[in-house]
């Protein structure tokens, strides 16, 4: 079969930095003949190509499915009186949501069955998933069109029946309870789809009587809501690319007026929580990696430095607890996860001496010292663990269930390849232990290095069929992504975007 060519067609974009040709810019018209006969075309030859390597496809799909435990239960999340949990069910779609009295009889109630709640729409995704302070309800919402309009709806936990409650056209963004659960806090679209407006809504209440309660009109903003990790405090939080501002209001006061932290700064980033006497700040304020804050319950706009700014480590988030309070940051293309004592004494937790990916688990608790984390590297499959910053002990809750696969059968190592530009650009690679490193192995590179997302190393299943091919796996960590800090991304981004590019092909004459 012969492969398509797309057709040139002379084409001149005027921009302000000069002219660009561009002769394939007919294809942008998704709704020309051209256009459709060619993609069709494409898709004919890719689908002809596929049949001819049908018996490497499905010899590679076994393999795959027979390294998944289909049915399966996640690890059970303490969480006041109960513990949470969700299990998947080989053959069904969804997961199913339950909790329990103790660990061993966490799938015992049934909260949510995905499935069941699916079962007649061709699309289904879940969005808020809320369990009120007191245990007795849940806030859930669902898409069942694809377009992002949630279906938002309150739960008895009790009898398993929704309640008369009904709102229609929330978002993704969020929703949040009053400390008694009468009350129930949302985000609304506007015309464009942005969640820009928070709405209450009393329980047992028609919508058209819920009542705003803050509405963001600048389309550069988008609005959510959540909680803080005590639950003392509801948060509203209007962000854009560069600046952000929080809003406040007591959990157990929920019909009081929002209570702005911050202004809007432009170029200034803060999200705020709660912790005990205090509220602890992230932000970027005179701190291009950003650094923690703390301000009084009657001043919140009153900061003052907590841990300061390091060049290089960029923290991105934090998990107050009772007596400690928990830093996921990004230091030298490794994530790590610090603590930080009332009295200011800090220390960094020690997970694992590979390249790994390190995480903030969900932590419902408040009165303990044991942390929640998931773990995983390019050779380890994801795990649960719980580690007790006190004493230091680490206990493995829940491993991925990975059958007919010898973990020992593979390494990974950390590299780094100079760029043209002398600078030192990370890459992670895993591969058999029966490849040789010689050069003659093929590579398959990925690389990301946009929007200053950072890419942990992590475990695939999928891809242990090209290692056992010979196939080295390499994650490069290029200018452009968060792993070595916000000035990574900035040296990665606009007109130092041919960084990304160049670091790339770096890692690739390395590897070569």
């Amino acid at each position: 079969m012969i492969e398509p060519r797309a057709a040139e067609r002379p084409h001149t974009w005027h921009r302000p930095t000069g002219d660009v040709a561009d002769p394939y810019a007919w294809l942008r018209d998704r709704d020309d003949e051209a256009t459709i006969d060619y993609l069709e075309a494409e898709n004919a030859y890719a689908d002809a190509w596929f049949a001819e390597h049908q018996g490497l496809l499905d010899t590679v799909f076994g393999e795959i499915k027979s390294r998944v435990q289909e049915t399966d239960e996640a690890a059970p999340v303490p969480f006041g009186p109960w513990f949470y949990t969700a299990r998947t069910v080989e053959g069904q779609s969804y997961p199913i949501h339950c909790r329990g009295r103790s660990a061993e009889t966490a799938t015992e109630q049934v909260m949510l069955d995905q499935n069941a709640e699916a079962e007649g729409h061709e699309f289904f995704d879940l969005g808020a998933f809320e369990v009120s302070h007191d245990h007795h309800r849940l806030a859930w919402s669902a898409d069942v069109t694809g377009a992002e309009h949630y279906t938002l709806r309150i739960r008895d936990l009790e009898s398993g029946v929704d309640l008369v409650d009904v709102i229609e056209d929330s978002t993704w963004a969020g929703v949040a309870w009053s400390a008694d659960g009468s009350y129930l806090f949302y985000v609304m679209p506007d015309e464009q789809e942005r969640p820009y407006r928070v709405m209450r809504h009393r329980v047992g209440t028609p919508q058209h009587d819920d009542v705003e309660v803050y509405r963001d009109d600048d389309e550069r903003f988008f609005v959510g809501i959540g909680g803080t990790r005590s639950g003392e405090w509801i948060v509203i939080q209007s962000g854009s690319k560069l600046s952000s501002e929080s809003l406040l209001i007591r959990a157990d006061d929920p019909t009081a007026v929002p209570s702005l932290v911050r202004p809007r700064v432009a170029d200034m980033e803060y999200h705020v929580d709660h912790w005990g006497d205090r509220f602890v700040i992230l932000t970027n304020d005179e701190a291009v990696d950003f650094r923690v804050m703390e301000a009084p319950l009657d001043r919140p706009g009153e900061w003052t430095e907590l841990v300061g700014h390091e060049p290089g480590r960029r923290i991105t988030g934090i998990e107050p607890f009772a007596e400690i309070l928990a830093l996921h940051e990004w230091r030298t293309a490794q994530p790590q996860v610090r603590i930080v004592e009332r009295s200011g004494a800090q220390r960094v937790l020690a997970i694992d001496p590979e390249p790994h990916d390190v995480e903030f688990g969900p932590n419902e608790e408040w009165d303990t010292t044991v942390i929640r984390l998931t773990h995983q590297s390019l050779t380890t499959p994801a795990r649960v663990i719980d580690l007790d910053v006190s004493t230091g002990d680490v206990t493995v809750v829940k491993e991925t269930p990975t059958p007919n696969v010898d973990l020992d059968a593979y390494v990974s190592r950390r590299m780094w390849a100079t760029a043209d530009d002398d600078t030192e650009v990370p890459v992670d690679i895993v591969f058999h232990v029966d490849t040789q490193l010689d050069g003659t192995a093929p590579c398959c590179i990925y690389a990301y290095g946009s929007y200053e997302a950072s890419m942990p190393p992590w475990f695939s299943v999928a891809r242990l069929s090209l290692l056992d091919r010979g196939v080295v796996f390499a994650l490069a960590h290029p200018r452009g992504g968060g792993e070595l800090g916000r000035q990574w991304y900035l040296d990665g981004k606009l007109l130092a975007k041919r960084n990304t590019f160049t670091d790339t092909l770096a890692v690739r004459d390395h590897l070569v």
